[in-house]
């Protein structure tokens, strides 16, 4: 399995809320573009993690501020865990890491497609 066979979740959601996908071969613009904004998300999720830091380690925080923190990093953490399955998804494993019998969803039998690097089924997760 190549990684142009797995379809990319990608960093952002269709106008009507669905989760947005790619096939490609990892190089073109929306690639490029949905690397940079990964990236982007990261940072800011790191940022947003010192923040909470400083604001909890002052204890002179408010409600009002602890409730905006709160919502803050409840969407940082949304935006970090759709990179994390992204990117989780396209891992290529060893042929030897994939046992005998293991289903991708909708029944894809991983274990004998042939040679080379394939995803674990708990990639689809």
């Amino acid at each position: 399995m190549s990684p142009t066979d797995t379809p990319r979740l990608l960093p952002w959601a269709s106008p009507d809320g669905n989760q947005c996908f790619l096939v490609s071969d990892g190089t073109g613009y929306v690639s490029r573009l949905a690397d940079e904004m990964e990236e982007a998300q990261l940072d800011s999720a790191a940022e947003l993690l010192a923040e909470a830091h400083r604001i909890l380690d002052a204890r002179t925080w408010t409600p009002g501020e602890i409730h905006l923190l709160a919502v803050e990093l409840t969407s940082s953490l949304a935006d970090v865990h759709r990179v994390a399955e992204s990117r989780g998804a396209r891992l290529l494993v060893p042929d030897d890491a994939v046992r005998d019998g293991d289903e991708a969803p909708g029944g894809r039998d991983l274990s004998g497609q042939g040679s080379g690097l394939r995803l674990p089924a708990e990639a689809f997760g």
